[in-house]
């Protein structure tokens, strides 16, 4: 399974740096550059954004559940940071701790209809999505307080081209990865994405992956909130939805190898997927492309992507059942001859 998964990220991996050489090459003809450090900053931050919420979906995913409600709770994260900040230094940490528990509430309460209720994890999520959706857009109207002095230094701070937000979003999948990868609700996130009933046998309980998942995609999604205040100085109730980060989130695991089924896929090959779709947009939008032809480029994107991983799994357990055929084959003439 190892080799498989560093397999389908290296493949991951090696489209994102096809698209970034016809990035180059296309931006060159129509007398652009794609390599300028303003694209390049560009490109960092909404890879930014987008990576904290697929961090948190990818956990998800791996449990085979999936998360409706980041769109929303990222809106309702910007908003009540700026709002509680009002651009006053003083409430700089009361913004922030806001915006960080309300997130971790709205997540747990996820985990907790998922893993103890038994709600399957789009009803479940998609209905908490609505309930904030309804509170955002029955309060706030438009751009919403403002980010305090310091939030705003940090958005605008950078090592060279490259934003400190960044460099956070890494250190979070850095983290991430070793949580699944070195401890035991990690190890078994992929258990009970991949056989719930073996794990039950084996004496795992469920609902604890279930509840850490969806708390920590919900606390990754406030976290992006956190970052477009830092970005933008104010919050709005229509950021999430407008970017799409629900279906964008989802895509770019899938992209990334993941199995929306659960038990299969990396945070490194998600990140592959994220720099992709980063990647593509920041070109279309250099291009001055139509915006919706994005979400046809996006759509096509994914279609190719899952055609590709079904037929290469195909292709192996065809050649598992031809060896272990041959196998039994050669013990059955071995049993005639004897």
């Amino acid at each position: 399974m190892n080799n498989t998964l560093r397999s389908n990220t290296g493949s991951v991996y090696l489209v994102w740096i096809l698209v970034l050489c016809c990035g180059g090459a296309l931006t060159g003809l129509s007398g652009r550059s794609f390599f300028t450090e303003g694209n390049i900053t560009d490109l960092l931050t909404s890879t930014t954004v987008l990576g904290l919420v697929v961090v948190g979906q990818t956990l998800v995913i791996l449990l085979g559940s999936l998360d409706l409600s980041v769109p929303f709770v990222l809106s309702l994260s910007s908003v009540l940071a700026a709002g509680v900040m009002a651009g006053r230094s003083e409430n700089f940490t009361a913004g922030i701790v806001t915006a960080i528990l309300v997130s971790l509430a709205i997540g747990l309460v996820n985990g907790l209809l998922v893993g103890l209720v038994k709600i399957n994890g789009f009803i479940a999520t998609l209905g908490t999505g609505l309930v904030v959706s309804g509170y955002l857009f029955t309060n706030y109207r438009g751009s919403t307080g403002k980010a305090s002095p310091e939030l705003a230094a940090i958005g605008s701070a950078s090592w060279g081209v490259v934003p400190w937000t960044t460099v956070a979003m890494v250190l979070c999948l850095v983290a991430t990865a070793l949580f699944l990868n070195r401890t035991r609700t990690g190890l078994h996130i992929y258990a009970v994405g991949g056989d719930p009933a073996v794990t039950r046998m084996s004496g795992i309980r469920e609902s604890l992956p279930a509840i850490v998942a969806h708390s920590l995609s919900g606390l990754f999604a406030g976290l992006a909130g956190l970052v477009i205040v830092a970005r933008l100085g104010v919050g709005s109730p229509e950021v999430g939805t407008q970017g799409g980060y629900d279906l964008l989130s989802i895509a770019a695991v899938v992209v990334g190898g993941a199995v929306l089924a659960g038990g299969k896929g990396s945070i490194w090959g998600s990140l592959g997927g994220i720099l992709i779709f980063a990647t593509i947009d920041s070109l279309l939008g250099i291009m001055e492309v139509n915006p919706y032809l994005k979400e046809v480029v996006r759509g096509l994107i994914i279609i190719i992507a899952v055609a590709v991983y079904a037929k290469r799994n195909q292709l192996k357990r065809s050649a598992r059942f031809d060896s272990l055929r041959t196998k039994s084959t050669s013990s059955m003439k071995e049993g005639s001859i004897r």
